[in-house]
């Protein structure tokens, strides 16, 4: 060996070396980061956790949540034979659920257990805009959710043994028909912030106004700031730091308007344009399109608030400072295996010119 190439591989080792040490500095680093981040979401947790259990008067309330959302549950099991039905009975059997890491993972629900609303009429009027198909859509993450749901044979057909279909053949049911399955990561999401201190996250839309300036009379408030989220569903974050209203809600509502009756609402047409709906049972699908006819009566409906919480600031603060805190910790969980297999690879490197 010429002494060039000694010096090059010398040369070289201290390379690799430098870059060795460099990314073990990274990994203890990033380590120390998470462990913080997450000793710091257990104190949150703790201090919830204690809110929780000295505050009960709320319990008739959640009672009552929780029995109409049992109610929506059992909508969406006695269509056994949707995709949305099958996923319901496998997340209601939890070993059945964990057992399957791609869907525990990645898919959120089903759209009609995502989110409650505040009266009767509400769930019956928004549930029938929707329609069936779209309050049965399974939402998802990412895109490797919406591929895991179906496998597909080399001919284009469906594989009937993986996937959702599969699943559903091991519990004796068969998923008949298409069906929607929404990927959140691809949806346009709303970028004109929140109402400034509103702990439910409403979306900031401007009122809309007649061409006098006015709001319309009988106005109530847009559809996608009419939803209850549960703080599970409220502090939920996609990978760019987006929540639910922002991305699902407005994708499916967009700037859906809410009126009392259906004479005001068409008093209001010059100003609506993504459509609106009246408690009364009044339905513009958009502007210039209006669905008319009797109501229908809902198979899936959105489960009805049994009343609003009156959480103080303190918790409201909490709750959403635990959120950034888990989207952190999963930034920071990303960076640690990235920065991990940097240092498999370069310690490889090292290894081959010792």
């Amino acid at each position: 060996m010429s002494h060039a190439n000694g010096q090059n591989l010398r040369n070289d080792g201290e390379s690799f070396k430098n870059k060795f040490e460099q990314h073990e500095d990274n990994l203890r680093f990033l380590t120390s980061q998470a462990n913080r981040i997450q000793e710091s979401i257990l104190d949150l947790q703790m201090s919830l956790g204690r809110y929780h259990s000295v505050n009960v008067t709320g319990a008739e309330n959640g009672n009552g949540a929780l029995q109409a959302e049992e109610e929506t549950t059992q909508q969406i099991l006695k269509k056994g034979n949707t995709a949305a039905g099958i996923l319901c009975w496998l997340k209601s059997n939890t070993m059945s659920w964990a057992s399957n890491a791609v869907f525990a993972k990645d898919v959120v629900g089903v759209v009609a257990s995502l989110a409650r609303v505040g009266s009767a009429e509400l769930s019956q009027i928004l549930s029938e805009y929707l329609g069936l198909e779209t309050m049965l859509a399974i939402v998802c993450k990412t895109h490797e959710g919406v591929n895991a749901l179906e496998n597909y044979d080399a001919d284009g057909t469906i594989n009937s043994s993986r996937g959702l279909h599969g699943l559903g053949s091991s519990i004796g049911k068969r998923v008949h028909g298409r069906y929607i399955a929404i990927c959140l990561e691809e949806l346009r999401p709303f970028v004109g912030g929140f109402v400034p201190n509103d702990p439910r996250k409403k979306l900031n839309l401007p009122k809309p106004k007649l061409p006098n300036g006015d709001c319309p009379p009988g106005f109530i408030d847009y559809a996608v700031n009419m939803i209850h989220l549960d703080p599970e569903n409220l502090s939920y974050l996609t990978a760019d730091g987006l929540g639910l209203r922002e991305t699902l809600f407005y994708a499916l509502f967009s700037r859906l308007q809410i009126y009392g009756t259906r004479i005001e609402m068409l008093g209001a047409l010059p100003c609506i344009v993504d459509g609106a709906l009246s408690l009364d049972g009044g339905m513009i699908m958009k502007c210039g399109i209006f669905s008319l006819g009797s109501r229908k009566e809902v198979e899936v409906k959105f489960p009805v608030a049994s009343g609003e919480s009156d959480l103080p600031a303190s918790y409201i603060q909490a709750e959403d400072m635990a959120r950034m805190l888990k989207w952190e910790r999963s930034k920071f969980a990303a960076d640690i295996q990235r920065e991990q297999q940097l240092l498999d690879h370069t310690q490889a490197n090292l290894t081959n010119h010792v």
